[in-house]
């Protein structure tokens, strides 16, 4: 058998064309020897508008030809063009050219404009280092899935060094921040567009940056004593002593490691942990202490804002730290924390944090009366509220633009629950509660009322008659947050029997040293226990320091904006 390839013993490859020849005009014979040229009177240069060349212009764009075999004969699509169009009829021929034709322009793409999105200024942080609060706090989306769960993560590891390493009696002060780096922290991690506008503000606590050292005198000259200032003490290291491994608190004594039922009293809402966590933290917070900055709880507040943020649940409508044990009640104790921590801190890895629970709570806000309660968007209560306005304001004065229709809506609340013209406040309807009455006053104050309002003058009467409770907590931190706002003589009045009524009922030996319970006078006594009464105790002799911003005198003079 021949060595011959098969393609090449039934057809031999055609010499290169010469110039204007074109391949058809060229035969070879049946045994693949060369012959002369035939004559072919179609085989000169085509028309530019007949129909070979619109064949042969569209042959341009494809592929010069059809490789067959293993040494390659090139059949050239010429050819087979060229044959077409002297064999077929010519409708057939007009047929395939407007097919061709409808072809080659279905493959032409013609793309959409192009829309050139404006590009926002972010200002980032001058680069130091900083100890990170959590590792999640990016990971929160600017546009919320309401399917997303915050990843819990360990505890930073710093922390861990720090309580090996670190002598807290002996941490050096840390260097007051400047006005620039507190913007452009605040600014960090900032996009167009979010449910609440970050605005820069004067929300920062003018003592963020440096550890807090209280002035006695200036702490005596506020209403404060030292003896005040011991029951303080002591309850920061009592609240300290019963955090729980994970870095929250828990109402249930029972189920901290260091306490295992030694206090009397604990709490039954074993499942409001970011209630009882949210709590425990603003006591440290109220001293001027964060995060940061702390010559002793540093590491105890690092700790609870790393527990509450890992448990923040994020979706569409912000960051959710509402619980079956403590609802909406939860999350707004919850917020102010996070939102204080911020204001006092200005530490860019909370603002993120900050922004979600704010946007929180502006979704769970009754559409209709204007008020919240234990579910989102249901009708509203004075007591629930009260602890949300409160986060609002603090997020305001930490630098957020809290949206109008928000703050018209709990006035409106508001509104439905007054009576004697807005001097007196129920719990659901009108009424005039003593715990309701301050909580409305309070949140009045936040929402504009000045001294010279005439309900708000009354108001303040009532309170002073009826003077401070020896057993309800609740009404006692609200209406002295109130009596201190409105300062003078009432306030002078009513400190004296507070401050004194509480350095004398702190326990003063044993594991329990530094804490409170106050009985059943108080609703939330029997389920928040002894830890709930020593956090609210302690906020109480803690006014006289205005470090938090919501017990700064801003707090009431600054409205929010229309």
């Amino acid at each position: 058998m021949s060595d011959v390839p098969l393609a090449e013993r039934k057809l031999k490859v055609a010499a290169p064309l010469a110039p204007g020849e074109w391949p058809c005009t060229r035969a070879t014979s049946s045994a693949g020897a060369d012959s002369a040229p035939r004559v072919n009177n179609h085989a000169q240069t085509p028309r530019q508008n007949d129909s070979l060349s619109v064949l042969l212009q569209v042959e341009d764009a494809l592929p010069l030809g059809i490789w067959m075999g293993k040494r390659g004969l090139l059949v050239s699509v010429s050819c087979l063009a060229q044959l077409f169009v002297h064999e077929a009829p010519a409708w057939m021929v007009s047929m395939v050219v407007h097919m061709v034709t409808l072809v080659t322009m279905a493959m032409v793409t013609v793309s959409e404009p192009v829309q050139y999105k404006p590009q926002h200024l972010i200002v980032t942080p001058p680069e130091k280092k900083v100890e990170k609060i959590v590792d999640v706090a990016d990971k929160l989306p600017t546009t919320l899935d309401e399917s997303v769960v915050v990843e819990k993560t360990s505890l930073d590891s710093k922390v861990e060094q720090e309580k090996k390493f670190i002598d807290p009696n002996n941490e050096p002060e840390a260097a007051p921040a400047t006005a620039a780096e507190t913007i452009e922290s605040g600014m960090h991690h900032v996009a167009p567009g979010d449910i609440l506008k970050f605005v820069g503000g004067s929300g920062g606590s003018p003592f963020s940056g440096r550890a807090m050292a209280r002035n006695i005198k200036k702490v005596e000259r506020e209403g404060g004593s030292k003896s005040s200032e011991q029951a303080v003490s002591k309850a920061l290291k009592w609240l300290a002593n019963h955090q729980l491994p994970d870095g929250g608190w828990s109402f249930d004594l029972v189920r901290c490691p260091t306490c295992n039922g030694q206090c009397r009293n604990p709490g039954t809402l074993a499942n409001a942990r970011n209630a009882a966590t949210g709590l425990a933290l603003l006591p440290f917070l109220g001293t001027g202490d964060t995060h940061k900055v702390s010559r002793k709880y540093k590491s105890t507040i690092h700790r609870g804002l790393q527990y509450l943020v890992n448990r923040m649940r994020v979706g569409s409508h912000g960051g959710a730290l509402n619980e079956s044990g403590g609802t909406m009640y939860s999350h707004g104790i919850a917020a102010i924390a996070i939102c204080e921590a911020y204001a006092m801190s200005k530490d860019p890895d909370l603002l993120t944090p900050t922004r979600a629970v704010l946007g929180y709570i502006c979704y769970a806000q009754d559409p209709i009366g204007g008020g919240w309660r234990y579910n989102p968007r249901q009708k509203g209560d004075t007591s629930v509220v009260g602890w949300q306005l409160m986060a609002l304001k603090s997020g305001y004065m930490a630098g957020f633009d809290i949206p109008p229709l928000v703050v018209e809506r709990t006035s409106l609340f508001l509104d439905g629950v007054q009576r004697n013209g807005g001097a007196a406040y129920g719990y659901t309807t009108p009424g005039q509660g003593e715990a309701t009455t301050a909580i409305g006053l309070l949140c009045r104050m936040y929402l504009g009322w000045k001294r010279d309002n005439p309900a708000m003058e009354r108001g303040v009467r009532m309170l002073s008659k009826r003077g401070p409770s020896p057993s309800n907590m609740y009404y006692n931190y609200y209406a002295t947050q109130v009596m201190r706002h409105w300062e003078g003589e009432p306030w002078e009045n009513w400190n004296r029997q507070m401050r004194d009524q509480l350095v004398h009922s702190q326990a003063k030996q044993g594991h329990e040293e530094g804490s409170w319970f106050t009985g059943d006078g108080d609703l939330g006594a029997p389920t928040g226990g002894r830890l709930y009464c020593t956090a609210m105790a302690t906020m109480i002799l803690e006014v006289y320091y205005r470090y938090m911003p919501i017990y700064r005198a801003e707090s009431v003079e600054q409205d929010f904006p229309d």
